[in-house]
């Protein structure tokens, strides 16, 4: 399970550096203190601020009492589970939808017609489940809303101990909640004997992760000794296991196929995995090593101290960041790239979408966590040859990655998600990452397979167009916003200038692997259209004249080439007055998501717009709030991209961006609204 590494802080020129003036060290600073005044208190029970304690590869989410009575999952980034295929097909039976490309067909998961089972079947499987459910009992029924009362509950971020006091059945009682480290376990401490609840669903693509209306179609196992029980769960060819310990007096009573009730419970520890335990550790075990990785992972790192601004709204953004760091952590430090909502429960049946990788894991090589994005990376090596058969399929070189997908790496029908390409440079993001923390041949040699795949795949997608004398990116493709026409796009400005920084990083690979360029990605890349203008400000695509009248609305990733991006291909003049515009005229209102609004702050920040870039940040749309237990409300909720892109942004505006100018926190306004303290930021790209 998850460990963290713990980094020394750097407090230097070039990568990393905070400084209160220049060439002055910075203090270190006081980083419980920073993360205390944050710390999450409730004082009612409601499912839209469910508290989470986890290791970023299991979570276990809480109501008021401190277990599950009333809402909260169970899930794991291993936690996966298939419906058997509809009766008589096969997945090869499948029928892509033939779209012109180049005066050619190219096939696409895009349509259900005349397959509309076995259509929904590939988008729902396989789909992560919830494990299983902890909750109280009273007087033999579970606990209702109704029976409790003087909720408090304080989410501890520096221990990573949840403490919920409340009032069940008149009497006292306080539950302290806490997950371990490496292992995937959850641990209860109860101040007075409890009634518990242990029941298993079976598995649902749906929101919850868990269907508790079919019995007969799972089967739970149980071997009983003194104080421990084992479970084998079986749910069709998925499998995995579930041990329990207690202190108490009670003896643990199965009640239905998949339900046990234990009386008299004082503590219990309980571990869920592919395989059994063979030994569990106690609570008071499990809450010291929470609180030893929890102060460890505070102390790692970097961090930001924004008490001393002027500007009122310094406290908002610091809880905003501080909260961002302990749920992704718990979230989306695990062995698979996450989905947009983590393990809190299932979004788009649970599968993680590609493109959004970038938003999710970026922050954690600026905030000097490296190794938490690195655990989920090696997946793409994995799905490599996935990848490669689907380039191969569309009649395309190297590796196309795919969109919308589980662990196996195959593309769930979609009448957009198969049609986008912004997440096939992605991967050479992440190298281009990696090589800058650790620029040795070692690390060019692991990533080679996977840029060179991609980089072929981005130059043989490029179209060329001999009337203009250039390739292009022509139909079908969807763009970033997915509000246009997939047969009428040509030359999106995002995807041009990914496709520059993406064949410009290869190139650079191969030399510095003592390798000659590659010709046909040199080809494309000195030809490759312009970023499309009018106007003196930049399209969202070629022949778009009414970008900011009639399509502002959606994601506004004109801005993102360089914010996001380092600016291949950009004027910086243009795009500076394209942030400008954007700012004054997008429907921040309408339909934006949470990650447009830290677009729009590095973007704003790399064009000496720090007023914008605060602003944009701290905007009051409704998809840019933050509840109580910092979740966003960027998209279906929660919604983690925003929270990642919050901190990438941050960190960027606060250690800077490669070329940006030689001042401290250069992405903040300097006339002293903002006195920004900062220590093991890394700048962005």
């Amino acid at each position: 399970m998850l460990k963290y590494a713990l980094s020394a802080f750097i407090l230097l020129a070039g990568w990393g550096g905070g400084t209160w003036a220049e060439g002055v060290p910075a203090p270190r600073l006081d980083r419980k203190a920073i993360v205390d005044r944050h710390a999450v208190v409730l004082e009612t029970s409601d499912p839209a601020t469910v508290l989470q304690v986890g290791n970023g590869e299991f979570a276990f989410g809480v109501d008021g009492t401190g277990v599950q009575s009333l809402y909260g999952n169970t899930m794991a980034h291993w936690g996966w589970h298939s419906n058997p295929l509809p009766p008589g097909q096969s997945v090869a039976d499948f029928k892509y939808e033939p779209y012109e490309a180049a005066g050619r067909k190219v096939g696409y998961a895009t349509s259900a017609k005349g397959q509309e089972a076995l259509y929904g079947w590939l988008r729902e499987n396989p789909h992560c489940f919830n494990l299983g459910r902890i909750r109280l009992r009273l007087a033999g029924r579970p606990v209702a809303l109704a029976d409790l009362g003087q909720i408090h509950q304080t989410l501890d971020l520096w221990r990573g101990v949840i403490t919920s006091r409340y009032a069940l059945g008149g009497q006292a009682v306080e539950a302290q909640t806490c997950c371990h480290p490496e292992r995937d376990i959850v641990a209860v401490h109860f101040s007075r004997p409890v009634t518990v609840e242990i029941a298993f669903p079976y598995a649902s693509p749906g929101g919850t992760g868990a269907d508790w209306t079919k019995p007969a179609a799972h089967r739970t196992t149980l071997t009983l000794a003194a104080h421990r029980a084992d479970f084998s769960r079986q749910l069709d060819a998925d499998a995995y296991a579930v041990n329990l310990a207690w202190t108490g007096t009670g003896t643990l009573v199965q009640e239905q196929p998949h339900t046990f009730v234990l009386a008299d419970v004082s503590e219990l520890v309980c571990a869920f995995g592919l395989r059994p335990a063979v030994e569990l550790p106690t609570f008071a075990q499990t809450q010291a090593a929470s609180a030893a990785h929890w102060e460890a992972f505070w102390n790692s790192g970097g961090a930001i101290d924004l008490s001393a601004s002027k500007d009122p709204r310094w406290k908002e953004l610091e809880r905003r960041i501080v909260l961002s760091q302990y749920l992704l952590a718990v979230n989306e430090a695990g062995t698979l790239p996450p989905q947009e909502s983590g393990l809190v429960n299932n979004g788009w049946n649970g599968k993680f979408h590609l493109e959004m990788h970038w938003w999710h894991g970026v922050h954690w090589a600026l905030w000097d966590r490296w190794p938490l994005l690195e655990r989920s990376l090696g997946w793409y090596q994995r799905i490599l040859p996935v990848a490669r058969d689907i380039a191969q399929r569309q009649g395309y070189q190297g590796a196309r990655w795919p969109k919308m997908v589980g662990p196996d790496g195959h593309d769930a029908p979609s009448g957009v998600g198969p049609l986008l390409a912004w997440q096939e440079p992605h991967p050479i993001y992440y190298a281009n990452l990696d090589y800058r923390l650790h620029p040795t041949r070692a690390t060019l040699e692991k990533w080679q397979p996977l840029v060179f795949a991609t980089a072929d795949f981005m130059a043989s997608y490029a179209v060329w167009d001999g009337t203009a004398g250039r390739y292009v990116l022509d139909p079908p493709l969807k763009t970033v916003p997915e509000n246009t026409n997939a047969l009428q796009t040509r030359n999106p400005t995002y995807e041009l200038s990914y496709w520059r920084f993406g064949l410009r990083v290869a190139q650079r690979w191969r030399t510095d692997l003592g390798l000659a360029p590659d010709p046909t990605w040199d080809k494309v890349l000195q030809a490759l259209a312009p970023l499309p203008q009018q106007d003196g400000v930049y399209l969202a695509q070629e022949g778009m004249a009414d970008t900011y009248t009639k399509w502002n609305w959606e994601h506004p990733s004109l801005v993102g080439p360089l914010g996001m991006l380092p600016g291949d291909g950009v004027d910086p003049a243009v795009m500076q007055a394209t942030v400008r515009k954007v700012w004054q005229n997008w429907q921040w209102e309408r339909k934006t998501w949470g990650w447009d609004f830290p677009m729009l702050a590095m973007a704003a920040a790399r064009t000496g717009q720090a007023q914008i870039a605060v602003d944009a940040l701290l905007h009051p749309a409704p998809r840019n709030q933050f509840a109580v237990n910092g979740f966003s409300r960027g998209g279906p909720y929660p919604y983690f991209p925003s929270n990642g892109g919050l901190l990438t942004a941050v960190a960027m505006m606060a250690a800077g961006w490669d070329g940006a100018p030689a001042k401290h926190a250069p992405g903040f306004p300097d006339d002293g609204s903002w006195v920004v303290q900062w220590e093991g930021l890394k700048p962005l790209p």
